[in-house]
């Protein structure tokens, strides 16, 4: 827990606007991924067809879309981010996986790598001093 303390401590003594607007752009985008697989369910299927023949194939289809949807607007909003971006990590490892037995694109999984890796970052950074986490925190 003194880990946790002193990562943030650490955090919002380095906080910048510019991370922050990319914390931002980030829940932006996951919320709009989530829409685009609400909207077309059968794109959502057809990107997780090699997964579904190891089984949870109805399970993914209902927890990807809500966690990029629910996720990405906590993301936006600096609210409970560690744990807004630890449920978009499986997804991210998935598409990544996807993406190396050959069913997308190489645009795809460098986009993949690179949402992947600003999740990781923003997992360990949390939400900075522009978030509901710091707000709320500064209430106490």
């Amino acid at each position: 827990m003194e880990n946790v303390k002193s990562l943030n401590k650490w955090a919002n003594s380095h906080t910048y606007l510019p991370v922050d607007l990319i914390r931002i752009v980030l829940g932006v985008f996951l919320f709009m991924k989530g829409i685009s697989f609400v909207t077309n369910a059968q794109y959502l299927h057809d990107l997780i067809s090699p997964i579904d023949q190891y089984g949870g194939g109805m399970f993914l289809l209902h927890y990807i879309a809500p966690a990029h949807m629910i996720g990405g607007i906590m993301i936006v909003f600096g609210l409970l981010t560690r744990w807004a971006i630890a449920a978009q990590l499986p997804i991210l490892f998935g598409a990544v996986l996807v993406n190396f037995m050959g069913r997308m694109h190489s645009e795809s999984l460098i986009l993949a790598i690179v949402v992947l890796l600003l999740c990781i970052f923003f997992l360990f950074y949390g939400g900075g001093k522009h978030s509901a986490d710091y707000y709320f925190k500064m209430q106490q």
